[in-house]
C-alpha cells in the first residue's frame, strides 16, 4: 500500500455501508467541503463506482475495502491507518461504528482520533427495528459499549442528541451537534436546469412532492391517503421520488384510492432538485428521522413545506412550525388541511431560503473542523 509522505490534516471518512440516500449526500458534501478548507480527504467505501462517489472531487482519494464481513473490514481499516496515519476518522453509518472502535482499541495511537455520526432517533428505529424487547436491550448494551469508546460523537439535530444521552446513557458534554452540510453551489445549480416533466408544464396542477426510500420509516401510505383527500376536492398531483419495497403496495393503494391517474412513482433521479423547485409543495410524511435533508433541500430551492412533527428533525428545522406546518405522525386528515393550507397559503421562497441557511455546506465544514481540531 503507498504511503504519504505526511498526513497533515489528514480526514478519513470512513462508509462501507456507503447507500443512496441522504447520508450518502452528506458523505459527498462533507468530503468536498473539507477538500475546499485544505484538508487531505480519502473516503472508503465497500464496492468501486459506489453511488453519488462520482461526485467527489478529484482531489478526493477513494479506497474501495473489498472485503464484506466486519472482521475483515477491520483489519482492512487498521492496515489503511496504520499507513496513512490521518488525524480524523470520522464514521458514516452505524454499521460503521463498531468497525472502528475495534480498530481504535487495536491502534492505540491518540494521535488518530475516531469520530461517531449518528444521524436518526436511535431509540424511535430501534423500537421499530426489534420486536421483542430482549433484542432491544442486547443491542442497547451493544451500542452503549460502542459508542463509549470513541473519541467523540457527532448527531445532527439536538433532538438526536438527546436521543443518545438518553437512551444509551452517554454523556451530553461527548456529543457535538453539527448542522448536516446540505446546501450547496451544486444543489442551487443544479434546481435551475430544464425539466421536462409535462407535469410541470405552465398551467398544469400543482405536484405535490415526497421523496425518500420506499420503505416504512417515511409512511408515503399516510401521505397518499392525504392527498387523495385533497385531491377530492381541488386539482392536484402527487409524485415520489425514491426506491424501495414498498413500491408495489404504494402502486395498488393509490389504485384503491382512486387516484392512480395523478400519481406517479418516480424512482431514483439523479437531480431530485429539479423537481423540488418546481413543485406547488413537498411533503415529509415520516415516522422517524435525525434530521431530513430533503425538507432542508426544499426550503433551500424555496418550496414551502408540510412535514409530520416526528423524532426528531422537522421541528428544528422548521423552527416550531414557524416555516411549515407540523402535523401528527399517521393523520391524512391533519395532513390533508395543512397541505392545503400551504398550497393557499406559501410563504415566500425568499423566507424559506433563510430559514435553512444554518445548513450550508461552508457553515457545516466550519463547525465539523472547529470539533476536529479545537
Amino acid at each position: 500500500m503507498q504511503t504519504p509522505a505526511s498526513a497533515s490534516r489528514h480526514i478519513v471518512l470512513f462508509g462501507p455501508s456507503f447507500g443512496e440516500g441522504g447520508v450518502a449526500r452528506d458523505i459527498v458534501n462533507l468530503a468536498n467541503g473539507f477538500v475546499r478548507a485544505g484538508m487531505e480527504v480519502s473516503v472508503l467505501v465497500n464496492r468501486p463506482n459506489e453511488l453519488f462517489t462520482e461526485q467527489l472531487y478529484p482531489q478526493v482519494r477513494q479506497v474501495v475495502l473489498p472485503s464484506r464481513s466486519d472482521r475483515c473490514l477491520a483489519r482492512e481499516l487498521l492496515a489503511f491507518v496504520r499507513a496513512w496515519r490521518p488525524d480524523v476518522v470520522l464514521t458514516t453509518e452505524e454499521r460503521d461504528d463498531g468497525i472502528a472502535v475495534v480498530v481504535r482499541k487495536e491502534l492505540r495511537d491518540p494521535g488518530v482520533r475516531f469520530f461517531l455520526r449518528m444521524v436518526t432517533t436511535l431509540s424511535v428505529r430501534l423500537a421499530n427495528q426489534y420486536r421483542f424487547r430482549l433484542n432491544r436491550a442486547l443491542y442497547r448494551r451493544r451500542l452503549r459499549q460502542i459508542y463509549s469508546q470513541c473519541d467523540g460523537v457527532i448527531c445532527n439535530s439536538e433532538g438526536v442528541a438527546d436521543d443518545l444521552v438518553t437512551f444509551l446513557d452517554l454523556p451530553r458534554d461527548g456529543i457535538a451537534v453539527l448542522p448536516n452540510p446540505t446546501i450547496t453551489p451544486e444543489l442551487l445549480a443544479a434546481a435551475e436546469e430544464p425539466l421536462a416533466h409535462p407535469w410541470f408544464a405552465s398551467g398544469e396542477p400543482p405536484v405535490i412532492l415526497g421523496a425518500g426510500r420506499l420503505g416504512r420509516a417515511k409512511d408515503f401510505g399516510t401521505l397518499l391517503k392525504a392527498f387523495a383527500l385533497l385531491r377530492s376536492y381541488r386539482p392536484c398531483r402527487l409524485m415520489i421520488l425514491g426506491q424501495g419495497r414498498q413500491k408495489e403496495r404504494l402502486e395498488a393503494q393509490a389504485r384503491e384510492l382512486g387516484v392512480g391517474a395523478d400519481f406517479e412513482l418516480a424512482g431514483f433521479v439523479s437531480n431530485p432538485y429539479a423537481y423540488m423547485a418546481r413543485s406547488g409543495l413537498f411533503v415529509l410524511s415520516s415516522l422517524w428521522e435525525g434530521c431530513p435533508n430533503v425538507l432542508i433541500e426544499a426550503m433551500a430551492v424555496g418550496t414551502p413545506v408540510v412535514a409530520t412533527d416526528c423524532r426528531s428533525g422537522p421541528r428544528e428545522i422548521l423552527q416550531g412550525g414557524r416555516f411549515g406546518p407540523l402535523v401528527p405522525m399517521r393523520d391524512a386528515e391533519a395532513m390533508a388541511e395543512a397541505m392545503a393550507v400551504t398550497l393557499d397559503h406559501p410563504l415566500s421562497p425568499a423566507i424559506l431560503r433563510e430559514a435553512v441557511q444554518g445548513y450550508a455546506v461552508e457553515n457545516s465544514i466550519r463547525m465539523h473542523l472547529e470539533t476536529f481540531f479545537p
